[in-house]
């Protein structure tokens, strides 16, 4: 079996990194994380329609280029290196998956073109104050509302919203936010439009401002339901192990990044007249960075076959790959501002924004011990 990547999806890679090294310097990044929206809207419609990525996995029927899931973590391995300031992570590994999950036909016609066509940008909102990502800790209500306002063509009960969510990644500038909530059926997901009477959406502080998160209050929200009710708790688990998944091929990619600066600066910086890379010590902190970065290559890449190829083992998979990536890639971040010394504490050096990135993607969707403990219950330990 052969798990490399063919020759297709090494020029999806070059395309991509070349389009990101163009858009996505430094100095761009820097510029977009102080601002509230978070990206730049002529750089998404590029994405969409020059690129074709927000459409990558999205099924030709509703308006994408039905590409695997491999193809798409060769793409946000390539976000990772350049820490792309756009909602692209919220729009398509968690609203684009969870709506192909819920196998919806009459709501994926309705938001899916948007989606791909870079018109609407989409989000999912699940954790709560406790900050679980598991929907047996849902506690936003669902009721209906006694219309027939909920759905495509408005032939569907209309439901309403009551309750707060927290880390809504891009929750303040999403068109349309899919909500995980519990209705008397069960666990249940909901579209609710951007501007929705009751909503109201705060963007939160954060440590990392490269990617974004906002606080959702729903008051009585209008919102249509997308499935079955009381039947979203495989859909859900499914979004949540395929967007860990594409958060650690991001994370790969931002540790193969903070790697080659480190190994860059070691060749050039001089200390007692000879470079700090030919120091035994530095020598150590590189070889270690390389075998963990190769190893979380091994463990993305091999979740990605799995969720390109339905493998039953892709819970498992994708609890491995998060966890151990987040640790590889704070690890390598951390190494990297050692290496540099005290350069890399300071604010004009890129090696924090790594860092940062580093530490968020850590515990978004859940820190590595959640997930080592998900991955011993999934093979029954």
């Amino acid at each position: 079996m052969n798990f490399a990547f063919d020759d297709e999806q090494e020029a999806l890679r070059a395309t991509v990194r070349k389009f990101l090294a163009d858009t996505s310097p430094e100095t761009e990044v820097r510029r977009l994380m102080e601002t509230a929206e978070g990206y730049d809207s002529d750089v998404w419609r590029q994405l969409a329609g020059q690129l074709g990525l927000l459409g990558l996995i999205v099924p030709e029927q509703y308006g994408g280029s039905g590409f695997s899931y491999l193809e798409l973590i060769v793409v946000f391995e390539e976000m990772g290196r350049s820490l792309l300031c756009a909602p692209f992570f919220s729009t398509v590994a968690m609203a684009t998956t969870l709506l192909l999950a819920l196998d919806d036909d009459a709501a994926s016609k309705d938001l899916l073109p948007g989606i791909a066509d870079g018109s609407r940008l989409a989000t999912v909102a699940m954790a709560e104050a406790d900050g679980s990502w598991n929907t047996a800790d849902v506690a936003m209500t669902a009721v209906p509302d006694g219309t027939g306002n909920g759905g495509p063509g408005q032939d569907r009960p209309g439901w309403t919203l009551t309750g707060e969510k927290f880390y809504v990644v891009d929750g303040h500038v999403a068109d349309v936010v899919l909500v995980v909530a519990a209705a008397a059926a069960g666990t249940s997901v909901f579209a609710v439009d951007r501007g929705a009477a009751g909503l109201v959406a705060d963007l939160s502080a954060t440590m990392d401002k490269t990617r974004k998160l906002a606080r959702l209050r729903f008051d009585a929200t209008p919102a249509r339901l997308i499935g079955t009710a009381g039947q979203a708790d495989g859909p859900v688990a499914r979004m949540l192990d395929l967007a860990a998944i594409a958060l650690a091929a991001e994370q790969v990619g931002g540790a193969q990044r903070v790697l080659e600066i480190a190994v860059g600066y070691a060749k050039i910086r001089e200390q007692f007249g000879r470079p700090i890379g030919s120091f035994q010590a530095i020598k150590h902190k590189c070889a270690n960075m390389l075998l963990e970065i190769e190893a979380a290559k091994s463990a993305a890449y091999y979740a990605g076959w799995a969720a390109a190829e339905n493998d039953p083992e892709l819970p498992v998979l994708a609890s491995v790959a998060k966890a151990y990536c987040s640790d590889a890639y704070v690890h390598a971040a951390a190494e990297n501002i050692q290496i540099h010394g005290g350069i890399g504490f300071t604010w004009e050096h890129p090696a924090h924004l790594y860092f940062k990135r580093a530490k968020s993607s850590e515990l978004l969707l859940g820190a590595p011990d959640y997930h080592r403990e998900r991955l011993l219950q999934g093979l029954g330990i």
